[in-house]
């Protein structure tokens, strides 16, 4: 019913959308499965010809007449069956294309909105729900709805062999859902308290450093076990049950097969039935129940796959749907941020309150205040990463958020506080990975970023591969990597969030060249940092405290207005925002 349910009641988004095209698909499998069915009952056909009349004849010619039609009946079952596997299994290809790459971006919506159930899980899901939705046990449905036609004909060889088939196609069903319901919760459990566990696996070994030199191990270890021990005692209390009902439920079917062979024989003894008959009614009545068996066996692969199926499509729903954007031109750099508030969800308090502010075209802008004033927050909202709760940032006038990504990334660079590479090559990198990056726009955007010696110098060059996160690199190496990648295409607009955190003198020294280098192209930039020696080439400075903008204007203004104490002069003060 479940299984029914489900694909009756389908979400608008891109899984439901997948799933209602699956339709034509199912239909041709169905009817393949008519044909297949139908050709099954050439083995009580041919039980029966044995028995009732090469036994009585003996006559071999009829005996391998009879056999060679029977096997090449199952060779064209089998041909029909394999087109049936190979249409669902086709499918499923065509819906993980359809649905996995929205999946994969919804995943990173997630992330940055800071939703604690991001993760690389949702992948795997996908995987499970389209391996069972294709699989033996979704294929077993298509079985069901012709259970009627193999019970039917056996009401029409004896009314109480159809009788006692069909008592024992309701109870294999009532012990289906029994078991269903005596272990849903304990396999709810185990799974949810399985994936708490594999996420605090990835976040301790993604800190593995911190965790060794402070000898975390041992009290992380603790609560790592809690989760493992939830996932171990709820997961062996619904395999407990699911076994026990498993067992009940073999030693019914066994039961079933006996009680019909004892019922055919007592039928030929009364002379009911031909002798013929016997292995007949044995044969149809497990075929009629074999997709009940088939489902009841496969019932833990199905209720993962209805699991999967709910977090993909609670990850679905909270996605942002794709803007379908007009390609715009290439900016000049005009940037105003109008009335921006935020606030992460479940927040209580803004992180951002009314952020207002302009930069030209060309200009240098430096961000300075103290920690937690809200400076990264501010670089999210500019290059499109979050959306204000209200206001808007603006780039030539369009909002930044509902730019088109892969159009607006062209035109953006972004160097994130904390700066990650990916597992490949420093070129691919610095490329971002794009197709059609020729190697002369890679080295001139390491040349602005002056890291193209540093790059040199390690073993492969360009063709050094970081690792996993770039911890073939040290971090000013990663930060340094970064900046050029930031720097590909000589954007029109860049945010640089704490660029010099990591750098050592030369490091530092590169980057204010780079900041010369993007200015010189006609770049508008926004630097963030603590250190106001990065600042020389800022044109304007915004001072952040508690989320709301305390000053704005031009550098040297802002910087004495800084270095003064309180009660500085009206002219002074006057820079300070929205005053």
């Amino acid at each position: 019913m479940k299984f029914l349910t489900f694909l009756t009641n389908l979400p608008d988004n891109v899984l439901g959308r997948a799933l209602r095209d699956g339709y034509k698909p199912a239909a041709v499998a169905f009817s393949f499965s008519l044909v297949s069915n139908l050709l099954y009952l050439a083995m009580p056909l041919y039980t029966f010809q044995i028995y009732g009349r090469v036994m009585t004849s003996q006559s071999q010619a009829t005996l391998w007449m009879l056999t060679i039609v029977t096997l090449f009946v199952f060779a064209i079952s089998s041909v029909i069956d394999d087109f049936r596997a190979r249409i669902l299994i086709n499918y499923g290809v065509a819906l993980d294309q359809r649905v996995s790459g929205r999946v994969f971006t919804a995943l990173f919506d997630a992330a940055v909105r800071g939703d604690p159930g991001a993760r690389a899980q949702a992948l795997r899901d996908l995987d499970q729900f389209r391996q069972s939705l294709t699989g033996i046990a979704a294929a077993a449905f298509f079985d069901v709805p012709w259970i009627p036609v193999f019970v039917g004909v056996l009401f029409i060889i004896d009314p109480l062999v159809g009788v006692v088939t069909v008592a024992g196609a309701g109870i294999l069903f009532l012990l289906a859902v029994a078991q269903a319901r005596a272990t849903q919760s304990a396999l709810k459990d185990a799974g949810e308290a399985a994936l708490k566990s594999y996420a605090f696996t990835d976040a301790a070994l993604r800190n593995g450093e911190v965790v060794r030199a402070m000898g975390m191990l041992p009290t992380l270890g603790q609560a790592w076990a809690i989760h493992r021990a939830v996932t171990i005692e709820r997961g062996a209390a619904a395999a407990e049950a699911s076994n026990m009902y498993t067992d009940i439920i073999k030693a019914v079917r066994m039961g079933m097969q006996v009680l019909i062979v004892a019922i055919g024989a007592y039928l030929i003894i009364k002379g009911k039935i031909h002798s013929g008959m016997l292995f007949a009614n044995m044969i149809l009545a497990s075929r009629a129940l074999q997709p009940i068996e088939k489902i009841v066996g496969s019932w833990d692969p199905l209720n993962n796959m209805f699991r999967a199926y709910t977090r993909l499509n609670t990850l679905l729903s909270k996605a942002e749907a794709p803007f379908s954007a007009t390609a715009l031109p290439r900016p000049v750099g005009k940037l105003s941020v109008e009335g921006a508030n935020f606030a992460p969800p479940g927040a209580q308090k803004l992180i951002l309150a009314n952020i207002n502010f302009t930069l030209e075209p060309n200009e240098v802008l430096g961000v300075i205040g103290p920690s937690g004033a809200g400076k990264s927050t501010l670089a999210r909202l500019l290059v499109g990463i979050w959306k204000p709760l209200q206001g808007v940032a603006r780039l030539d006038g369009a909002d930044v958020f509902t730019w088109d990504r892969a159009d607006f990334g062209r035109y953006v660079g972004y160097l994130p506080q904390d700066t990650e590479l990916f597992a490949g090559t420093v070129r691919n990198n610095i490329a971002r990975f794009r197709d059609g990056v020729t190697d002369e726009e890679v080295v001139h955007a390491a040349q602005l970023a002056g890291v193209h010696e540093l790059i040199l110098r390690m073993p492969k060059g360009y063709d050094t591969d970081v690792g996993e996160g770039g911890v073939v690199l040290s971090a000013g190496q990663r930060q340094r990597v970064g900046l050029a990648r930031a720097m590909l295409g000589k954007p029109a607009f860049v945010v640089l969030d704490e660029p010099n955190a990591n750098l050592d003198a030369e490091g530092e020294e590169a980057l204010m060249g780079a900041i010369d280098a993007m200015k010189a192209n006609g770049a508008t930039v926004v630097i963030i940092s603590h250190k106001p020696g990065v600042f020389r080439a800022a044109d304007k400075m915004l001072v952040l405290r508690e989320g709301r903008v305390e000053l704005f204007g031009p550098r040297d203004q802002v910087l004495a207005r800084l270095m003064k104490p309180a009660g500085a002069p009206p002219e002074v003060r006057a820079v300070e925002a929205g005053r």
